[in-house]
């Protein structure tokens, strides 16, 4: 296909972006108004209470190439991911977020590689401004513990910043994951992947809206989704508490030692255990149970800037289609 031709799909999730969403647009349709490449714009309002939405579309009337599709109500970054990828009709697919901290110019790379016949091409950062170093050390730590868990290739440093080939896409759109970990999900489907480096850039505006709570759910999210470790620790820390018990009865039976205190340390330490093999088992059964409700992943409330769409029809067939597991093709 001749780059005229092609068409590249840009999504970005935006919660509350208000102070830098207007920087954000001005750069980004700076960068794709000197490319060879038709690119559409995707955001996805994970349900912002500030006026991020209004400056989107007032900008529509700006650049016919802006798209925005609205949740009811915030369902949560990845599933902004999630809703924007089913919403794309490009020949690639990139997903970024929309504070500038992944910068735009990476993306010619990212084409450069993709014309070579790779499938996804991701960003690997080898560093990041403007993050707090307890920040870099616990997602350094998180990625290399992801990779030593799980049976697949989730690459070091790399967040959701990738371009995808639509047939990469299409496997994404079957997934109908209630938590859905998308990077994993990218590594799990497979295909021909590759990464490109670059410096993860400072955000222009506003506060980072992954604050320890919400990566630790994350990181969670990943761990149950791809990987049986947890359980398995279950099993071993199980182990060590039977061998702690005989080796406890052994000692006992040679010994005067106070038992009174070291039976009150056996008890509280058989009881930690005993209550995080309990949490583990409950976070894999959630899931279980939250697949099992077959609620809709997210409600959209509204699409602007689509084709032969209108509020009411695109709510009515998107909630149709969801609750029965397949994805949206408009």
């Amino acid at each position: 296909m001749e780059k005229h031709q092609e068409l590249v799909s840009i999504v970005l999730p935006v919660y509350n972006e208000e102070p830098g969403i207007e920087t954000m647009i001005d750069t980004l349709e700076s960068f794709i108004a000197n490319q060879p490449q038709n690119f559409e714009i995707i955001f996805v309002d994970d349900g912002s209470s500030d006026k991020s939405v209004e400056i989107i579309e007032n900008n529509q009337n700006l650049h016919k190439n802006i798209r925005l599709v609205q949740f009811s109500r915030n369902f949560g970054h990845q599933l902004a991911i999630t809703a924007g990828i089913r919403y794309t009709k490009g020949d690639a697919v990139v997903v970024m977020d929309a504070d500038l901290q992944d910068p735009p110019a990476v993306i010619v790379d990212m084409i450069d590689k993709w014309h070579q016949g790779y499938d996804v091409v991701y960003g690997q950062r080898i560093s990041r401004d403007g993050e707090s170093l307890f920040k870099k050390a616990t997602a350094s730590l998180f990625y290399r513990s992801l990779k030593r868990m799980t049976n697949i290739n989730i690459p070091l440093d790399t967040g959701d910043f990738r371009l995808m080939d639509k047939q990469v896409v299409h496997q994404l759109r079957q997934m109908n994951e209630a938590d859905p970990f998308v990077r994993g999900m990218v590594s799990w489907v497979g295909f021909k992947q590759t990464a490109v480096t670059y410096e993860r850039q400072e955000r222009i505006a506003g506060t980072s809206k992954y604050p320890l709570r919400k990566m630790i759910r994350l990181a969670m999210d990943g761990i149950t989704s791809f990987s049986s470790f947890p359980l398995q620790l279950a099993n071993w820390l199980g182990s060590l508490s039977i061998i702690f018990g005989i080796g406890y009865l052994i000692v006992s039976l040679f010994t005067t030692m106070d038992t009174i205190h070291f039976a009150v340390f056996a008890l509280f330490l058989m009881a930690g255990i005993t209550l995080i093999t309990i949490g583990m088992l409950g976070s894999y059964l959630y899931r279980v149970f939250e697949a099992s409700r077959r609620r809709p992943l997210y409600i959209v409330s509204r699409t602007v800037g689509f084709r032969s769409t209108n509020k009411k029809t695109t709510n009515q067939v998107y909630y149709k289609t969801t609750i029965k597991g397949r994805a949206l093709q408009q």
